[in-house]
């Protein structure tokens, strides 16, 4: 079954230095028919203007996945952690029996695009995790780059729990499959570009639930970049 979300339907913040889309509830947007998708839980795409950001504040038991689109972001938490990250780059943080952090954008003349993503793990009170990594556009051309994975999985960046994320910035009038397991689901975000999922026209910022299908078919109508959330049916949550 595939549902597509367009973004008119979807949330719109407006804080002046911040504009978020909320693909799910959050903050002032309560909707009880759309907490969550599985173990994914969030997920914001975010645009933060210069020179602003998050100011420092705790986390505790949800992994929390950034995936710069555009601009730099600047990291700096409890346990000692500070960096920068830029487009395509992927930072993490299992924020578990507790973290503090701060998100900023330090640029005074760019914005910063991010999805911020959040992730209910397998268990309360894990130990924090913090880590990141600079994925190179190469590895995400025309082609797909499991930028997240479980500990078992085999991505640069380990969650605790059982999820892959996908991401893949592909040409204008390709195509690409991905075949999708027994008793596994997808969430889909067209970032840029127009695409076709299996038939259904997804414009710039749209999503789409994948359940019960044995297979992603996307082709591109434009340029296009896409992430996609790969979950168990039926996690314990």
């Amino acid at each position: 079954m595939f549902k597509k979300i367009s973004k008119d339907a979807m949330h719109v913040s407006s804080q002046g230095w911040l504009e978020s889309r909320f693909h799910f509830s959050f903050a002032e947007y309560v909707n009880h028919d759309n907490v969550n998708f599985g173990v994914l839980r969030v997920l914001n795409d975010d645009v933060i203007h210069p020179d602003s950001g998050f100011g420092t504040h705790p986390h505790h038991n949800m992994e929390i996945i950034s995936y710069v689109v555009d601009g730099e972001i600047t990291h700096k938490d409890s346990l000692g952690n500070m960096e920068s990250l830029k487009a395509g780059e992927v930072q993490y943080l299992s924020a578990g029996t507790g973290i503090r952090h701060s998100e900023y954008n330090m640029s005074k003349t760019e914005d910063l695009r991010l999805l911020q993503i959040w992730i209910i793990p397998p268990k309360k009170n894990l130990a924090p995790l913090y880590g990141s990594y600079r994925y190179k556009r190469e590895e995400r051309s025309n082609k797909l780059l499991n930028v997240v994975s479980s500990q078992n999985g085999d991505a640069k960046v380990k969650i605790y729990q059982d999820v892959k994320i996908y991401v893949c910035e592909l040409d204008e009038g390709k195509e690409i499959n991905y075949h999708i397991d027994a008793k596994r689901q997808i969430y889909f975000v067209q970032i840029k570009g127009d695409a076709t999922i299996n038939g259904v026209l997804l414009s710039h910022s749209d999503a789409m639930e994948i359940t019960n299908e044995k297979e992603l078919k996307v082709k591109t109508l434009s340029d296009s970049h896409f992430l996609f959330i790969e979950t168990p049916q039926e996690a314990i949550i």
